[in-house]
């Protein structure tokens, strides 16, 4: 399985990026799909998950009301809309796949602890 994110950039702080993983290799309609990111110097974060069928989603605090995780199970992707950007979010930010489909709130409490397969990430960088 592979995992290819992308849609990131360079964006003023109020702005707004989509970013997208596409997954190969693999059937994406089983899987729970999550987002996290790393700004440097920092821990790896949650952002954000989507169980398989889409039915349920979890947030970061920091990005609830901002942020909004989506699939296509036909297209073999999940997005990560963002908007009002500010310079906190800045991060490499990489999407994930959980063979267990585990609930997307269980996985907001990891850093990434148990996810099975990780993509390259996408870097996002919110300029004041």
């Amino acid at each position: 399985v592979q995992l290819q994110a992308s849609g990131g950039g360079l964006v003023q702080a109020g702005g707004s990026l989509k970013l997208s993983c596409v997954v190969s290799g693999g059937t994406l309609s089983k899987y729970t799909m999550a987002w996290f990111r790393q700004g440097a110097g920092k821990e790896r974060e949650f952002v954000a998950a989507i169980r398989s069928s889409g039915s349920s989603v979890g947030y970061a605090d920091s990005v609830k009301g901002r942020f909004t995780i989506s699939r296509d199970n036909a297209k073999n992707s999940v997005f990560l809309e963002m908007n009002s950007l500010n310079t906190e979010d800045t991060a490499v930010y990489v999407c994930a796949a959980d063979l267990g489909s585990r609930n997307p709130l269980t996985i907001a409490k990891t850093s990434g602890y148990g996810m099975d397969y990780w993509g390259k990430g996408t870097q996002v960088t919110v300029s004041s």
